[in-house]
């Protein structure tokens, strides 16, 4: 989706802030959203704290500044709200790594295996899927599972690595990765590590082994906020979509943040290019138009919604939270 034309001379701020009560709609972005959409966003936060804090109001409208498998789990859980999203071209390169029937193929391939699901997945996955994870409530619902059952997961690879060293359970991993957490140059880190001794590394646990090996703290991204402010230092090194920095900065201004570096060497090769499509502008046009929305046959809705219930059932506790902990683990 292209910038939108023909908005000189609007007040893209007023206009979004008129719109919103016009609407009665509720503005969520995620913390990799640019700083100029999380200061003007009714809640800032992980995906699905965002699509519950949504829910619990009584906004007629949604507009989420995220991604698409975000604002689907939106409407799945609020089917009666209309669902907005800036670019509906927002996707998630882990749910494009996970196609619904490819992942229903794997599953016949494990007839013994139950299926636990990052929520990094479209609709169609988690309507697959047994039971959908968060980073922070994976291993809590890990631990509510017989060691003798088989368990595929995915579509995460990395996330799914750490919780089997963290865990000691024998996972069956999709392939899927994070192209932002992928970038992470272990070289480059040691680097920054040593321009700055003492400086503990926090790492989102979708990065790979060889940077989370490093960390001092390995969590999701509201882990690592609350990492950060209880920290005694004055300088952290962060391992996940840079954007997230906003956040601290604002919470902590006398603290350093610094994006750990990918292999050329600066953070920028980081930024997630597919919340990047996510503008001030589109929003506002979003709002105006109450388009690009998200519609969901209402079957599929109700079967993934199975999926978020059962992870709710195990581990509602954990949404919103940074519960993975101080971890340092190695292995392959």
């Amino acid at each position: 989706m292209e910038q939108p034309q023909n908005l000189k001379g609007v007040d893209i701020r007023a206009e979004i802030e008129r719109l919103r009560k016009e609407r009665n709609a509720v503005i969520l972005a995620h913390y990799y959203q640019k700083p100029e959409i999380q200061d003007i966003a009714d809640f800032v936060g992980d995906s699905l704290d965002l699509s519950r804090k949504a829910q619990a109001t009584d906004a007629d409208v949604i507009a989420f500044c995220g991604v698409r498998f975000m604002a689907e789990t939106a409407k799945i859980l609020s089917p009666q709200k209309t669902v907005i999203l800036p670019d509906m071209d927002a996707g998630c390169s882990l749910e494009d790594s996970c196609p619904p029937e490819q992942f229903a193929a794997f599953r016949a391939q494990h007839p013994d295996a139950i299926a636990l699901t990052y929520i990094n997945c479209s609709a169609a996955v988690k309507a697959l899927s047994d039971v959908i994870v968060t980073s922070s409530s994976a291993e809590k619902i890990l631990s509510q599972i017989p060691k003798d059952q088989k368990i595929i997961f995915g579509p995460d690879r990395n996330l799914g690595g750490y919780l089997a060293r963290k865990t000691g359970r024998d996972l069956i991993l999709w392939p899927g990765v994070c192209i932002v957490h992928e970038a992470f140059s272990e070289t480059e880190l040691l680097k920054l590590k040593a321009q700055h001794p003492g400086a503990p590394i926090a790492a989102h646990p979708e990065c790979p082994a060889v940077i989370l090996d490093h960390a001092d703290y390995v969590g999701s991204t509201r882990g690592i906020l609350e990492y950060a402010m209880a920290m005694p230092g004055d300088t952290l090194i962060v391992a996940t979509e840079p954007h997230i920095i906003h956040q601290m900065e604002k919470a902590l201004p006398g603290k350093t943040f610094i994006g750990a570096p990918g292999a050329d060497g600066n953070c920028n090769c980081n930024i997630c290019p597919y919340m990047a499509l996510n503008t001030m502008e589109k929003l506002y046009v979003a709002l105006r138009d109450l388009e690009p929305r998200i519609e969901m046959d209402e079957d599929l809705r109700v079967k993934a919604k199975k999926s978020l219930d059962a992870m709710l059932a195990m581990a509602s506790g954990t949404i919103g939270q940074g519960d993975l902990g101080p971890a340092k683990v190695t292995g392959d």
